[in-house]
This record gives C-alpha cells, sequence and structure tokens, in this order.
C-alpha cells in the first residue's frame, strides 16, 4: 500500500513546479510591462516608449516585405552557422575520441579560439573575406565551434563502459553499435549543445550583421540607433527572441519525443 500512494504523490510534487513555472512567468513578464509602461509617462519616447508603439512597430516589421526578408536572413544565418559548426564541430570530436595525439594536438588551439572575442573575428572576417554571407557564416563556426566540440566529446565519453564491453559481446555490426548505443548515448548532449549554442549564436550574429553586413537584425538594430528610435530597437529585439524561443521549443519537443524512455523509467523509480 505504501507504494502505491507514494506514486501519486511524487507525479503531484513533479507536476506542480511546472504549473508554477509558467505561471509565474506569466506574471513577470507581466509585471515588466506595466513597470516599463509606466516608466513612459514619466521619460521621453526615446527611453521608454509606451507598449502601443512597440507593439506597432513589431508588426510593422512583418508587414513590409523588406524588413520580413531582414528578419528571415539572420534566421537562416543562425540556423547556417550552427549546422556547419555542428558538423565540423562533431567530426573534430570524433577525432579526438579515438586518436588521442590528435587531442593532445587540437586541444590548446580550441582552447585559444575560445578566448578570441567575437568582434575580433568580425574584424579578421572582414579583412580576409569580400562576402557578407560568407562572413557571417565564418564567424559563426568560429565563435560556436569550441563550444560544440567539446559538448559533443563529453557526450560521447559519458557513454558507460561497462555497458559499451557489454554491447560488444554480442557482436554487433557498426550501424547496430551506432544505433542501439552511441546514438542514444550522445543525443541528449547533442540537444543540450543546440540550445545553449542557439543563445550564443545569436547574440553572435547581431554583432556580425552590426559591423559587416547590409541587411538582417543587427542592421536595423543599427538604424534604429541612429534614428534614436527606442521603440523599432525594441521590436526588432523581440522578433530575435521569439526565433529564439520558436527554435528552443522545437528542440524541446525534440527532445521530449527522442528522450521519452526518461519520463518512464523516472516514473518507475
Amino acid at each position: 500500500m505504501g507504494a502505491r500512494l507514494s506514486e501519486p504523490v511524487a507525479t503531484t510534487a513533479d507536476a506542480a513546479p511546472r504549473r508554477g513555472f509558467r505561471y509565474e512567468g506569466i506574471v513577470a513578464f507581466v509585471g515588466l510591462a506595466v513597470a516599463w509602461q509606466a516608466a513612459s509617462y514619466f521619460f521621453p519616447d526615446y527611453l521608454f516608449p509606451p507598449i502601443p508603439a512597440i507593439a506597432a512597430r513589431f508588426f510593422e516589421i512583418f508587414a513590409s516585405l523588406g524588413t520580413t526578408l531582414d528578419a528571415l536572413a539572420t534566421a537562416g544565418r543562425i540556423l547556417a552557422g550552427l549546422a556547419g559548426s555542428f558538423v565540423l564541430g562533431g567530426i573534430i570530436a570524433v577525432l579526438m575520441a579515438k586518436w588521442p595525439a590528435f587531442e593532445r594536438y587540437s586541444l590548446p588551439l580550441l582552447n585559444f579560439n575560445q578566448g578570441i572575442p567575437a568582434l575580433s573575428w568580425v574584424v579578421i572576417a572582414i579583412i580576409w573575406f569580400k562576402g557578407i554571407e560568407f562572413r557571417i557564416f565564418f564567424i559563426m563556426v568560429m565563435t560556436t565551434l569550441p563550444a560544440f566540440t567539446f559538448q559533443l566529446l563529453d557526450a560521447y565519453r559519458s557513454m558507460s563502459n561497462d555497458l559499451y564491453e557489454m554491447t560488444l559481446s554480442f557482436r554487433p555490426t557498426r550501424y547496430d553499435l551506432l544505433r542501439t548505443l552511441i546514438w542514444p548515448a550522445v543525443l541528449p548532449g547533442i540537444l543540450t549543445a543546440w540550445k545553449v549554442n542557439l543563445g550564443n549564436a545569436s547574440r553572435v550574429v547581431v554583432v556580425a550583421e552590426l559591423v559587416g553586413a547590409t541587411g538582417g537584425v543587427g542592421y536595423q538594430l543599427l538604424l534604429q540607433q541612429q534614428l534614436f528610435d527606442m521603440a523599432g530597437a525594441i521590436a526588432w529585439t523581440l522578433v530575435l527572441v521569439i526565433f529564439v524561443l520558436i527554435v528552443q521549443m522545437i528542440i524541446t519537443l525534440i527532445e521530449s519525443h527522442a528522450l521519452k524512455y526518461r519520463a518512464v523509467s523516472e516514473r518507475s523509480l
């Protein structure tokens, strides 16, 4: 009886924080909006524009084809840069895991790369390359490559050695070994790496577009700064934030579907 009574209690306790988080998040954003609107009555519009003005500028972005293309261009640059960095980082991580000598040579270079600011890569890309899109792609890859490499390498090395040796005892093919052991072991790390690097990439792409692009969210933010248009600057910032939240939501849905066995195992404990 004690085991049967404890299960509903654990389920209720697990569900309560999720409901509370959603409720508290809504309250927090509503409180921020109310505080901002109150400040707009006491400060000029170039400091604290009213909420309706920000909303109007936000919808104006998608009412015009040119500004909509700017928003889509930034989204495409983020996804392309992350995809390139993920592929290259995965290759480097595999080589580091298979050949310790390669790791000894590449690890100092990756650590050195981590210390280079994104703005330095922007300057280097402008000097080295002529094409705007390749510049931004290069900046995105170089700034997110170390994080992808280290996270994928750690995900691979976190795999249980005992489980690996037990799987080898069944003499699986390489495909079966990858499908049944390696892929399930590294998938949580892959999804976490994408969620972490997505926020970093959104900040880097704005810096790259501020300096070396003629379109995109960063370029539009530069225009708003020159016009002292705070409502427009916040509206364009919200466009980028909403894009990041949508992609994070998609990754979370993939994670909940691909890792649904975790929920089953947690309920069985």
